[in-house]
């Protein structure tokens, strides 16, 4: 854990540095535990192949990979395979940023479920927020009780922060990809809890 992230200033800096429009101290800590639960829950066990079908090849040159970002910037088409330009560094960057946006969503989601938000879709219907993501769901219904009701909430809030002047709570467009990557994460914790 890099201890400058707890520094605001810092933390502004890099994020102007690096372009990115979102970075928070609880992003940086939900990122590296992610890393911790790649080595516990992924490396070595089932999770492993289709983990490589979806965020490719860890066993790339980690440092090189970072260098090659650091130098050269991200990929150029992050935004149609990952959640972030960090993500397309290297596969476990792009875990831990998966990772870091899922624990982001299920953590909003249910407390905005607490304060009895409801949201409506794109078709104009009323959608009450899943109150409970953390019972047992199978792995398709489950994933979509979540992002169902996402995205509207996630436009609702954008508008409340520019209405203040603020910039983007949520400064993300999710590709098809970042989709079915967030899917295999919640995926992976549904089925280690079990």
């Amino acid at each position: 854990i890099n201890i400058t992230e707890a520094d605001d200033a810092e933390r502004e800096r890099q994020r102007i540095r690096l372009h990115e429009p979102y970075r928070t101290l609880l992003g940086h800590l939900r990122h590296e535990v992610a890393h911790y639960y790649w080595d516990r829950i992924i490396a070595n066990s089932r999770w492993l192949p289709p983990f490589r079908a979806l965020f490719g090849d860890e066993s790339l040159d980690y440092s090189d990979a970072l260098q090659t970002y650091y130098q050269q910037g991200p990929h150029p088409d992050w935004s149609r395979r990952s959640v972030s330009p960090y993500a397309s560094a290297h596969p476990w960057e792009d875990w831990a940023e998966t990772w870091a946006h899922y624990l982001h969503m299920v953590d909003t989601m249910e407390t905005a479920a607490d304060f009895g938000i409801t949201v409506k879709s794109t078709d104009g219907n009323t959608m009450t927020l899943p109150t409970d993501l953390t019972e047992p769901l199978n792995y398709r219904t489950g994933f979509d009780r979540l992002i169902g009701p996402w995205f509207p909430l996630t436009y609702a809030l954008n508008s409340l922060n520019r209405g203040m002047g603020l910039p983007d709570l949520y400064p993300f467009v999710l590709s098809a990809r970042a989709l079915d990557k967030l899917r295999f994460v919640h995926e992976v914790v549904q089925g280690s809890c079990s």
